[in-house]
């Protein structure tokens, strides 16, 4: 199985970065392939809101930047792993302004799944989508939106599967290690 993570770890979040060290050790322990971007490592530019992507260069965002190799890794992955601080609930700057450029993966046509329209899909085959969030400490308001958040970008991307997790950052080892194998047991 082919996993992207993009860990929208920030330079100052060093302190639970073991969190995304952990996550990869599982993944190979299960003998899948996993591949890691660093999101703040790389320059991205905000979604414009152009829908150019859909109408001038279906399927490929103008924005000629790190995003375009992203999203292509993206639709080829089996599973996207997203770790991430949460913010108000959601995801942090980076990892918010990659979901957002990953419009180009989406047709600009409708559908309706579940009874709500969404945008018909563009391939034939998407990746589960799995986010781990970090708390520095319990708040289940925000832990009850990340879940929500996850679940609600997993029916835009057409994901098959989907699942969140959210750790506290002072959480023993064992404990994260546990809830991370928990987490990948339900999509592979």
């Amino acid at each position: 199985m082919r996993i992207l993570v993009l860990d929208g770890l920030r330079q100052s979040d060093a302190y639970i970065e073991p969190i995304c060290g952990v996550a990869i050790d599982e993944l190979r322990a299960k003998g899948w392939e996993a591949d890691s971007i660093a999101l703040r490592g790389i320059d991205v530019d905000h979604c414009r809101g152009c829908f150019k992507c859909w109408a001038k260069t279906p399927g490929i965002c103008i924005i000629n930047d790190a995003m375009r190799d992203i999203a292509n890794r993206v639709v080829q992955s089996d599973v996207v792993l997203l770790v991430t601080p949460v913010t108000f609930g959601g995801y942090s700057s980076e990892p918010k302004k990659a979901m957002d450029r990953l419009i180009p993966l989406i047709s600009p046509f409708f559908t309706t799944i579940g009874g709500e329209v969404h945008h018909k899909p563009r391939y034939e085959k998407y990746p589960a989508l799995l986010g781990i969030g970090i708390l520095g400490k319990s708040d289940k308001e925000s832990e009850r939106t990340f879940k929500t958040l996850v679940g609600r970008n997993a029916i835009n991307l057409h994901s098959p599967r989907w699942d969140a997790e959210v750790l506290i950052s002072d959480q023993k080892q064992e404990t994260v290690r546990e809830r991370i194998r928990t987490l990948f047991a339900k999509v592979g």
